[in-house]
């Protein structure tokens, strides 16, 4: 049976003043931010769960969703944020090589030890010819300053007038709009325009229809029509039972 957990949800608007990254799409060598953003990273920036900036050991193998946001999923939820315009991207790009006076390019990544090259001629591996993960040059596709995306939170916590998102850190500005109470509506079919975690849906909705848009942690879908419980805040209308990681497949 469903329940409504939060009496109250308010509808903020999220203001960027500097380009925000995200890599949604990796193409070659261009790294694409998609034009959303999604709940678990606007939770880790408002504060409500703490991420080491560090990661070390067996820290580094796996994201850790589940530990990190289940804990306050009865007290605190967001909905992934939909831009409220048009969005604007704007095309970086971006030159980690060497300006030393020798390099080379080695396993995916630049070779600046020039003492490594009499080892690599004798068929030996030079240490400092590892394979590395981390590009040295390309292009980023970011959501330019000025855009604005609104989304719902659910919950008492309080909101900071600014956080910063993104794997630049980039400064946004929080605005909440209103509050309102959430009311729960009958089971039925119903269609949310809302931007939604697929990650978090209740196990026993039933999907009819969505979009899709593919992005790591947990893709995102919008144009929901489904069969189940909803809730109701204003005129926003959205599956009820949402929370983190309730299909509980996001850490695998």
């Amino acid at each position: 049976m469903s329940t409504i957990p939060f009496q109250q949800a308010k509808l903020i608007e999220l203001y960027c003043l500097e380009p925000v990254f995200f890599a949604s799409r990796e193409l070659s060598d261009t790294y694409y931010t998609e034009g959303v953003i999604g709940n678990y990273a606007l939770t880790y920036a408002l504060g409500l769960v703490n991420s080491p900036y560090r990661l070390q050991g067996q820290a580094t193998g796996r994201p850790t969703y589940k530990e990190d946001l289940q804990p306050i999923a009865r007290d605190f939820y967001i909905l992934p944020a939909s831009p409220l315009d048009k969005i604007a991207f704007r095309f970086e790009r971006f030159n980690a090589l060497s300006d030393a006076y020798w390099y080379s390019m080695t396993n995916n990544r630049v070779a600046t030890a020039r003492e490594d090259l009499p080892l690599q001629r004798q068929g030996k591996k030079p240490n400092s010819f590892r394979p590395s993960n981390f590009p040295q040059t390309g292009k980023l596709r970011m959501i330019e300053r000025g855009n604005r995306f609104q989304t719902l939170v659910f919950g008492n916590s309080q909101l900071p007038d600014y956080i910063r998102l993104g794997k630049f850190m980039s400064k946004v500005k929080v605005n909440i709009l209103n509050e309102s109470s959430v009311n729960l509506l009958p089971e039925g079919e119903y269609q949310s325009q809302h931007y939604l975690n697929a990650t978090d849906l209740p196990q026993q909705l039933e999907t009819l229809a969505f979009d899709l848009i593919s992005i790591p942690p947990a893709p995102i879908i919008k144009n929901l029509r489904f069969r189940g419980c909803a809730w109701q805040i204003d005129e926003t209308i959205i599956p009820a039972d949402l929370h983190f990681c309730g299909r509980g497949s996001s850490n695998e």
